[in-house]
């Protein structure tokens, strides 16, 4: 289907969040510029088609004019119409040829605008994937970081508590060994006092 005025005027393009390209208003002032120079090269065209229509149809009158009044010469008669058709053809492949290059510009302008955010897409898909490496490095090195400091204090806890342990066993051992000590001196006190005369304690 070919390309129309109205084509590009209801064209919509997907716009980009958070990336660089054109700028959109510069995008749509040049299409109107587009458009604008478009309609006015069809309109010539057409004009130019109208012409030449008119014109190929006023010929053939004066063809056969020219037959009936010069008939010995029907030759010269019909050189001078035909002789200027072929200036309306070049004349009308002008805007023929101008239509296109501004169809090629807007297609090429449109091609760029494509391309460019294909490049920005991937250039911050390439990004995030860097940055997302990025983090989950870190935080692996701060979990081992982590775990090798709770490794740490594991192991000064469990030899703060072997110390606690053995300061208890000794301290049982200390207090066990004082209070049959103790006991024992009770004993040998008890003895002692039994055996000692009634009239030595003064009764």
């Amino acid at each position: 289907m070919a390309l129309t005025p109205d084509d590009v005027v209801t064209k919509q393009f997907q716009h980009v969040r958070f990336k660089e390209g054109f700028d959109p208003d510069e995008v749509d002032d040049f299409l109107d510029e587009i458009v604008v120079e478009w309609r006015k090269t069809i309109a010539e065209n057409e004009e130019l088609k109208a012409k030449l229509a008119a014109y190929e149809s006023g010929e053939a009158p004066a063809a056969e004019t020219s037959e009936t009044s010069e008939a010995p010469e029907p030759v010269v008669a019909e050189v001078p119409a035909a002789a200027p058709a072929p200036a309306p053809a070049e004349t009308d492949a002008a805007p023929a040829a101008q239509s296109a290059g501004i169809i090629e510009l807007a297609q090429r302008l449109h091609d760029e605008h494509v391309a460019e955010g294909k490049a920005q897409r991937d250039q911050l898909i390439s990004e995030a994937q860097a940055q997302a490496a990025s983090i989950v490095a870190e935080a692996e090195k701060q979990g081992r970081e982590e775990r090798a400091r709770l490794e740490k204090e594991r192991t000064t806890l469990e030899g703060r508590i072997t110390e606690l342990r053995n300061f208890e066993r000794d301290y049982r051992s200390q207090l066990r060994s004082y209070i049959e000590g103790q006991l024992r001196d009770l004993d040998t006190a008890g003895s002692s006092s039994g055996s000692t005369p009634v009239s030595a304690i003064g009764l």
